[in-house]
């Protein structure tokens, strides 16, 4: 009996091992599984971000949130241009203030050729009127002042003079008068002629006519309407305006660049116009090779073809072109933005792509600007339509085909 219970109790032990060994094994490769899986669904999700970052669905590297988007239609909806980046050429430039003026030869004044009142042939006449040479300017006339008619009194002198003149020529054949007496008499005679012709010849029913002795147009009326001059007095400026001088006035600091100093550009105030002496037929007539006493300014003075819409006496901005330098980076001045002091171009990476580059710009000669760091040779900078895509990149705004 007793050896009975002993083998029930064995054969029950050794299954209840058996069982638990089974539980133990099972539970093992549970767990093992259940870590598998979670280990292999981890990985995935890296290699899913990291091939993510890596290409974006478009071809971009990493680091491409900066990209603004426009795309090609918008581009030619706003006339956008670009400019491929290439060393070339660039003056060194002297940034500074000038005048424009008439040459010598270039402006006449027109003045009284008798005493008496004015009256201009055109009432309305102002500065900018045209005018011929030999058109009429004004008259003048003395009739019903107190002292008389000038141009009659000039036509009763010569035609004494002249009867004195030929009787004298009688008298001296005859040996009644002298020699002397008859070129006396000759003399008075020549200078009451050129009196009385030189005023003859403009003498109208309203009186003695002052002519343009030029072509061009009225600078300056300096008279006014029945205004009374005297014999002598200016009347008015008539200019012919071909050509026209710049005058530009150079600190004493630059004089070292003042004898490689060959062309220049400038702006006018009024209408804020960018001109080209080299495209004006302009030269250098001189520069100066001292200061004036009352200021520490040098003048350098250009001469040029005048276009039809420069103003002599207006004030400019003046960008003296000195010794040119080889391998210089620039661009328009239309494709620099800036902000805070700093300056910015946009540079198109794709055809419907720009990104907002920093720059450091140097010499300015009015047209381009030098860009001493921040562009590379081959690099697209927007030209034209800058503001547009400045624009988008603070709105934020993506076309089509480049939402990530």
């Amino acid at each position: 009996m007793r050896t009975r219970i002993f083998s029930i109790l064995v054969v029950a032990s050794l299954l209840f091992l058996v069982c638990s060994c089974s539980s133990n094994h099972n539970h093992n490769n549970e767990s093992s599984v259940h870590q598998h899986s979670e280990g292999d669904g981890h990985d995935h999700a890296k290699e899913k971000e990291s091939a993510h970052s890596e290409d974006d669905g478009h071809g971009h590297a990493a680091g491409s949130t900066d990209e603004i988007g426009f795309t090609e239609k918008q581009a030619q909806a706003v006339g956008l241009t670009t400019e491929t980046v290439q060393p070339s050429t660039f003056s060194h430039v002297i940034k500074t203030s000038g005048q424009i003026q008439a040459p010598q030869g270039e402006e006449y004044t027109v003045v009284a050729t008798t005493s008496g009142v004015v009256s201009f042939t055109n009432p309305s006449i102002s500065d900018g009127t045209p005018v011929r040479s030999g058109e009429a300017i004004a008259s003048i006339s003395a009739k019903n002042l107190q002292d008389g008619d000038p141009v009659l009194k000039a036509k009763i002198a010569f035609e004494t003079a002249e009867k004195e003149y030929k009787r004298a020529e009688s008298l001296v054949a005859d040996k009644i008068i002298s020699a002397k007496q008859f070129e006396q008499a000759r003399m008075t005679y020549e200078n009451a002629k050129n009196v009385y012709q030189s005023q003859a010849a403009n003498v109208t029913a309203r009186g003695v006519n002052v002519t343009s002795p030029i072509n061009g147009y009225i600078k300056n009326r300096l008279v006014s309407q029945g205004e009374y001059v005297s014999v002598g007095q200016p009347i008015a400026t008539v200019a012919q305006n071909k050509r026209l001088q710049l005058r530009a006035e150079v600190s004493e600091n630059n004089f070292k660049h003042l004898r490689s100093i060959a062309s220049a550009n400038f702006k006018t105030a009024y209408d804020n116009t960018f001109y080209k002496l080299s495209e004006l037929n302009g030269k250098l007539l001189s520069y100066g090779k001292a200061s004036n006493s009352n200021s520490f300014y040098i003048p350098v003075t250009f001469e040029f073809d005048n276009v039809g819409d420069i103003i002599p006496g207006s004030f400019t901005e003046v960008y003296l072109l000195a010794q040119p330098r080889e391998g210089v980076i620039s661009v328009p001045t239309s494709a620099l933005t800036e902000e805070q002091g700093i300056n910015f171009v946009y540079v198109q990476v794709e055809p419907d792509a720009y990104v907002k580059k920093e720059v450091l710009v140097g010499q300015n000669n009015g047209e381009r600007a030098e860009i001493v760091t921040g562009l590379h040779a081959g690099e697209k900078v927007v030209t034209k339509g800058v503001m547009q895509v400045k624009l988008a990149s603070a709105s934020g705004a993506i076309p089509d085909g480049h939402a990530h």
